[in-house]
């Protein structure tokens, strides 16, 4: 059966703008039109708050988002910039708080260390049958005989230059991390029992801010370090100079030298001309002449310097004396590829990666924060001992374990700090001087409080 269409058949007729399903009615149009005026309402009374003191931009992208552009205007801030801003102050604002919970959790510990010596006092007193005092005297000699003996360290001939020449690749959240992850990695070699020398290069721009005015200047008091304005290539100069000079150290074990027991070293004058600044608390250079050993002091090279990359064809089979190994100060989750490979092959550095893929089988890519590798560094000078050093050090969650275990995973160190630089603390910012320095190694041991 047809059907027939009358072609002269009125059109039907369409319903109502209310009925249509179609969101192009006008008022549905000025409804969102309101809408969007509304939130550029509350865009510019949010950002004349912030304008009024509320807050004060934290970097400078920020500055230059709220500073004028030719005197008369200011361009709006992002949504972005303003949550940005509200962390900050809201970070600022508990500053305070968090060094009173620090405080209260060191006075928490030596409160349970003294009741701990008390304890052991009373035991130590009923089986000798002793006074108690005396018990206490006996345990409390003991324990400064035994701080005594961990406050040595043996300074090795080695070098690890942190390359902190990639500013412009990081954003300011991961700037924090680098910084985080430069205290680390002070503090984990001090702890070490061999002690390299570490240098910071292209020292400079926001992170030297950083370190001058948040965590103001404790950097100053850490001792064996080096801060270089100048790159890798000239850190690495002053590195050789360092090494071949009276405070360069001696060969540990895995370096091919005598045990620790034949030649033991005091740490608090180590190194304690080694400074801030290249030309300011630089360590002076040795003789030109001489070393340390009455020996000619060869010419520095090139040859001298290793500069570390994941991208690199060469593998690194163990640590040299007199030889200065550089470490990418970049924090950027991975987004640059072959930077550390090229900036080496630019300046004909030779490179090398670590052995992690003879060792280790890995979940993941095969690059590791920056406090990680110094810690593998000063592992490796302990160990001779690669496998146990990865072991030790690289985070559980990157799910590495032992080649030839059938499958069979071992028990991976937890490594306290993160692939963004642990955000350990940064070295007790809140005190200068001797105290300052005492807090900063303080709160650089403590992992816990986190600056992210």
């Amino acid at each position: 059966m047809t059907m027939e269409i009358d072609q002269n058949a009125p059109a039907v007729e369409a319903p109502p703008s209310s009925e249509r399903p179609m969101g192009d009615a006008p008022a549905q149009t000025e409804e969102i039109k309101s809408r969007k005026r509304q939130r550029e309402q509350d865009d510019d009374d949010q950002e004349r708050a912030l304008e009024n003191g509320q807050a004060e931009p934290s970097g400078e992208g920020d500055a230059a988002a709220v500073a004028a552009t030719d005197g008369t205007e200011e361009p709006k801030l992002s949504k972005n910039q303003m949550r940005k801003l509200k962390r900050q102050k809201v970070w600022e604002e508990r500053r305070q708080d968090r060094k009173v919970q620090r405080k209260e959790k060191r006075h928490e510990k030596t409160a349970r260390n003294r009741l701990e010596r008390h304890e052991r006092a009373a035991e130590l007193a009923r089986a000798e049958g002793i006074d108690e005092g005396e018990a206490l005297r006996r345990i409390v000699s003991l324990e400064k005989q035994n701080q005594k003996k961990n406050k040595q360290m043996y300074v090795v001939p080695v070098s690890l230059i942190i390359d902190c020449d990639f500013e412009k690749y990081m954003h300011d959240n991961e700037l924090v991390s680098l910084g985080a992850q430069i205290t680390r990695s002070y503090s984990m070699n001090k702890q070490g029992e061999y002690q390299a020398h570490i240098l910071v290069s292209s020292w400079g721009g926001k992170l030297k801010e950083r370190f001058e005015t948040v965590l103001k200047n404790t950097h100053k008091n850490w001792r064996g370090v080096s801060f270089v304005q100048e790159d890798f290539v000239e850190a690495g100069k002053v590195a050789w100079d360092i090494m071949h000079g009276p405070k360069g150290g001696k060969r540990c074990p895995t370096l091919g030298g005598d045990d620790r027991q034949d030649g033991e070293q005091q740490s608090d004058d180590v190194a304690a001309d080694e400074g801030a600044e290249l030309g300011q608390e630089a360590a002076p250079g040795p003789d030109k002449e001489t070393s340390s050993s009455g020996e000619p002091v060869p010419a520095f090279t090139t040859d001298s310097v290793v500069y570390l990359s994941a991208d690199s064809p060469n593998t690194l089979d163990r640590l040299e004396p007199n030889t200065s190994y550089v470490i990418g100060g970049l924090v950027d989750r991975n987004r640059e590829k072959f930077l550390c490979q090229r900036r080496a092959e630019g300046k004909n550095i030779r490179t090398a990666k670590l052995p992690i893929g003879e060792y280790l089988q890995m979940a993941s890519r095969q690059v590791l924060a920056t406090n990680h590798v110094v810690e593998i560094m000063c592992k490796w000078l302990e160990t001779g001992d690669w496998g146990k050093a990865f072991m030790e050090v690289i985070p559980r969650r990157k799910g590495g374990r032992l080649k030839g275990e059938d499958g069979e995973e071992d028990a991976v160190a937890d490594a306290d700090a993160d692939e963004q630089g642990d955000d350990a603390s940064e070295v007790g910012a809140e005190q200068g001087g001797e105290d300052g320095r005492k807090e900063g190694e303080r709160e650089a041991d403590d992992t816990a409080n986190a600056e992210a």
